[in-house]
């Protein structure tokens, strides 16, 4: 269940900035067709820190009536605030989400204990797997391997994103943490070299735009077949690349929006659209790449 190309989904949005359900059902269903394997509702890709509890929550549960049993969805419920998070998993404790994604809280910067006791209070309040989320650039905080073989522990605890681009933790992890803890990379640029050392997947942005690409290099991969998933990974570089040109989500709802998969590229304050400089580079990278040609989406996307 939680392994493969799972996709980190934007979440769409109309010109007036509120959720636009008849996108995220679109968006649904084009993961379903592809081969994504889990989708992660409203985690950092999906503008988190932009909606309101209640959009937050109902887009959650939109997200899993859509996928109806094809996909399972993995809730993001992070918080800088342990109460906080403890809250928004509570929300989903009788739902059909399949597990919960939570981000290491961002900018007050807890020490490793604080990130220990943090996750170990959110684990003892919901029965709901507990996917750890560790991307240093974005939130001010590391959690470190050590940190996260104590959580291992726990039983809910399953497994870990991590978003540090460092490959040495592959192993560090490994050597810290039982057989069955679920390594997940949540960088695409070095996702197939993470997967080779043993991860089991990765949590993606580039999924949102190339489902099907992804989805074949992670089955690849899994059969040890990494000369042909390098190929996939050398033709996505480029695309890899252009979608963080800008703040994450900026450049990958631009693209989804070019391909027709969103009807509006709308983000919410302080995020904003896409710049003019960068739109010739990412639509390049798109061409270059076999998902975008005269004006028209890739019939490699099958959507």
């Amino acid at each position: 269940m939680f392994s493969g190309s799972i996709v980190a989904l934007i979440t769409p949005m109309d010109l007036k900035g509120s959720v636009d359900k008849v996108s995220l059902k679109r968006l649904i269903d084009y993961h379903v067709i592809n081969g994504t394997s889990a989708v992660v509702s409203v985690g950092t890709t999906g503008e988190m820190s932009g909606l309101t509890h209640t959009e937050h929550i109902d887009v959650v549960m939109w997200t899993v009536e859509f996928s109806n049993g094809r996909l399972p969805v993995i809730a993001g419920t992070g918080a800088n605030s342990t109460a906080e998070a403890i809250f928004l998993t509570s929300k989903f404790n009788d739902s059909n989400v399949a597990a919960c994604l939570s981000v290491t809280p961002y900018y007050n910067r807890p020490n490793q204990e604080g990130l220990y006791q943090h996750f170990k209070a959110i684990a003892e309040n919901t029965k709901l797997p507990q996917i750890l989320y560790n991307v240093p650039l974005r939130t001010g905080c590391d959690l470190l391997p050590i940190t996260v073989s104590r959580l291992a522990k726990i039983k809910n605890i399953i497994g870990i994103k991590d978003a540090t681009g460092q490959l040495n933790r592959v192993n560090q992890l490994k050597q810290l943490v039982h057989k069955d803890f679920i390594l997940l990379s949540g960088d695409d640029l070095s996702a197939l070299d993470f997967i080779k050392l043993g991860g089991v997947g990765v949590i993606s942005v580039t999924a949102n735009i190339a489902a099907k690409a992804m989805s074949e290099l992670c089955r690849l991969a899994k059969n040890n077949d990494f000369v042909n998933a390098q190929k996939i990974n050398q033709n996505l570089m480029p695309v890899h690349n252009a979608l963080f040109l800008d703040s994450n989500p900026i450049p990958v709802k631009w693209a989804c929006k070019k391909l027709g998969l969103i009807s509006y590229d709308t983000l919410r304050l302080p995020m904003t659209n896409l710049s003019e400089k960068y739109c010739h580079v990412l639509q390049k990278a798109l061409i270059k790449s076999g998902l975008f040609y005269k004006n028209k989406c890739s019939s490699n996307n099958n959507y």
